[in-house]
């Protein structure tokens, strides 16, 4: 077992005494291949973190064909992937690390090969209104213009959720679950775990990789 920790990310002290590695606040690659490098028997990596940097460590992982490594994820306050996962924080989250068990989760990646593991966002340009349409699997999320597209990771198969932004009358959201959510615009945005791209998309698909990954969970 190593534990990663990116940036300045707390670390629970019942984490201290154990082999660690420092990267990144974002592990870069060769921030992850060092780390592959050092795991040794039972290969689980406990990080240290934001869901940003996770989904760069299962990023590489995916790329490196290194899903069997089991991943337990340490951060101090909810996130979109702790909510998405049912995980604890803080302490908590430490000792599950250190006794849980790993299982076998969707992985949920995009047409870049970028993993996903909280939450993505689409909005228009400035944060404007998103104009086209956006699919899950079959059925349609929106077409014309939404306020947000919202598109979330699910624990269990098919793999991927997501919705639109509904008028202010309409008190809940409508999901839907599907192995693939593919979107056409004229100009989105995407805030992908916290991190905005650089410039507007056309086109964006997220779905379910042909391989799960491993996740110590309760």
């Amino acid at each position: 077992m190593i534990v990663i920790r990116c940036g300045t990310a707390p670390v629970p002290t019942l984490l201290g005494e154990r082999p660690s590695v420092g990267c990144s606040e974002i592990p870069t690659k060769d921030d992850v291949n060092r780390v592959l490098s050092e795991v040794g028997p039972g290969r689980r990596l406990v990080l240290c973190g934001t869901d940003a940097g996770l989904a760069a460590l299962l990023t590489r992982l995916m790329r490196t064909e290194n899903l069997d490594v089991e991943i337990a994820y340490v951060t101090e306050d909810p996130t979109p992937a702790t909510r998405a996962y049912d995980l604890p924080t803080g302490s908590a989250a430490a000792k599950l690390g250190l006794r849980g068990t790993a299982r076998e989760v969707p992985l949920v990646r995009d047409e870049t090969g970028t993993v996903l593991v909280g939450e993505a966002t689409v909005t228009g340009p400035d944060g404007g209104t998103l104009v086209g349409e956006a699919y899950a699997d079959d059925d349609k999320v929106f077409s014309g213009e939404t306020g947000l597209l919202t598109v979330r990771p699910t624990p269990t198969m098919p793999g991927v959720r997501a919705t639109a932004a509904r008028p202010r009358r309409l008190r809940r959201r409508r999901w839907l679950q599907a192995r693939a959510v593919q979107l056409g615009t004229e100009a989105g945005v995407i805030t992908r775990d916290g991190v905005t791209g650089r410039r507007p998309v056309k086109r964006t698909s997220f779905y379910r990789h042909t391989e799960p990954w491993r996740l110590v969970s309760p």
